[in-house]
């Protein structure tokens, strides 16, 4: 969505925008982003604040996602994704913007067909990660885990992450 401010989104038709966001925040999608591109294998991207295209009224933008390569590297559509592009969203909660990231993305990325979804919250000043995992019979999202301190996962990959890094130079 071009012209607009750098956090917006369109759901349910009508444009969201965020607040900005705190360093917590982008040091927590810098880490994911980082070590989620660094660990997928051959076929998977990761890639960060990009619109998805759900439905006709319907394109969040996930704080990080991942992608098939294919999608990341196609150049038209040069603005956004397609549901059927990403194996994984995250959104990593601010306060603006727990109602959207806890209930109404997860429906709507579930309802699209996007088989993983990563809910990032700051809980007493620790990192946590709930982790979902789309059940076909259902259509909705069911709690695979909840990770303090390190996120390990076999899928969508295999992943293995310190959450204690975030903000930390890596040389």
């Amino acid at each position: 969505m071009r012209d607009l401010p750098r956090h917006a989104e369109l759901i349910d038709g009508n444009l969201v925008f965020a607040a900005p966001p705190e360093k917590w925040h982008s040091r927590t999608i810098n880490l994911l982003l980082a070590e989620l591109d660094r660990q997928a294998p051959d076929g998977l991207r990761a890639d960060r604040e990009m619109a998805v295209r759900l439905a006709r009224r319907q394109m969040p933008e996930p704080d990080v996602l991942v992608v098939t390569a294919e999608a990341y590297d196609r150049e038209d559509p040069s603005t956004h994704y397609f549901a059927d592009d990403l194996v994984l969203a995250v959104e990593v909660v601010s306060p603006d913007s727990e109602d959207r990231d806890r209930d109404t993305k997860p429906r709507k990325y579930a309802a699209a067909g996007i088989p993983h979804y990563w809910r990032v919250e700051k809980v007493n000043g620790q990192t946590v990660v709930y982790v979902y995992e789309r059940d076909p019979a259902t259509g909705g999202y069911g709690v695979a885990g909840i990770h303090r301190d390190r996120l390990k996962v076999a899928a969508p990959f295999d992943v293995d992450i310190d959450l204690t890094s975030a903000g930390r130079r890596v040389r």
